[in-house]
């Protein structure tokens, strides 16, 4: 499998400006409200309020044991994309595109081709979890920004 066939996405339409969904992309404090696998706790207390290209950001997280992971920004444009990842070099990305003034195309991407070990990734079978785990993220994320 080539890297660039390594990736799984979700995509959906969001009745909201691309600069609102962004701005909650960007906040590391938001994560825990739209992860749809659950994964996500919370945010350090060092965490940057704002992400941009660079920015280191640590999350308690939790499968089945509770641990602590750093992120750093690997993508960013603002309002458009952004995309981070750990030691594993696995990338989590979302891409906006804006429709009209008021509603924007959301693709969130688990692109394992460019992680350490990508085969292992195959063999627990996380690209079709995280299929699944993405859709959910976005019904999160589109009630986050569309609630009064």
């Amino acid at each position: 499998m080539a890297a660039g066939d390594r990736i799984v996405s979700a995509e959906r339409v969001i009745n909201a400006p691309a600069s609102v969904i962004f701005d909650v992309l960007a906040d590391p404090k938001q994560h825990a409200h739209f992860d749809g696998e659950d994964t996500v706790q919370g945010v350090r207390k060092s965490t940057p309020d704002r992400l941009s290209l660079g920015a280191k950001f640590a999350m308690d997280m939790k499968i089945l044991v509770p641990y602590l992971i750093t992120n750093e920004v690997v993508e960013f444009e603002e309002g458009r994309r952004i995309a981070w990842r750990h030691f594993g070099h696995h990338i989590w990305r979302y891409e906006l595109e804006p429709i009209d003034d008021d509603s924007t195309k959301v693709t969130e991407s688990f692109d394992w081709g460019s992680a350490r070990i990508p085969k292992m990734y195959e063999l627990v079978g996380y690209p079709a979890k995280h299929e699944e785990g993405m859709a959910k993220t976005l019904e999160r994320l589109e009630v986050l920004v569309t609630a009064p």
